[in-house]
C-alpha cells in the first residue's frame, strides 16, 4: 500500500500526520511511505528523519493525492 503524509494547511497546525518511527513501521510491514517535502518542521522534524526511516519525498501535495491509497493526518482534508 502506499500511504501518503501531506503538509497540514490549517492556520496555527504545526503537527504532521506521522512520526518517523511510524514510516519505518510501515515500511518494514512493506509498506511504501510517501512524505511531503517539508511537512515535519513545524514538529521539529527534518526530511532526512523520514528519509532515514525509509521514507519517500514527495514535491507537493498533489503528488501525494494521485499516488497514494490511505492518507495519514492530523486535521481532516481541506
Amino acid at each position: 500500500m502506499i500511504v501518503g503524509v501531506p503538509t497540514e494547511i490549517k492556520r496555527d497546525e504545526y503537527r504532521v500526520g506521522i512520526l518517523p518511527v511510524g514510516v519505518e513501521e510501515l515500511t518494514r510491514a512493506g509498506h511504501k511511505v510517501l512524505v511531503q517535502a517539508g511537512a515535519g518542521l513545524g514538529s521539529g522534524l527534518a526530511d532526512h528523519d523520514y528519509l532515514r526511516h525509509g521514507a519517500l519525498m514527495a514535491a507537493g501535495a498533489e503528488e501525494i493525492y494521485g499516488q497514494a491509497e490511505m492518507i495519514l493526518k492530523v486535521k481532516e482534508p481541506q
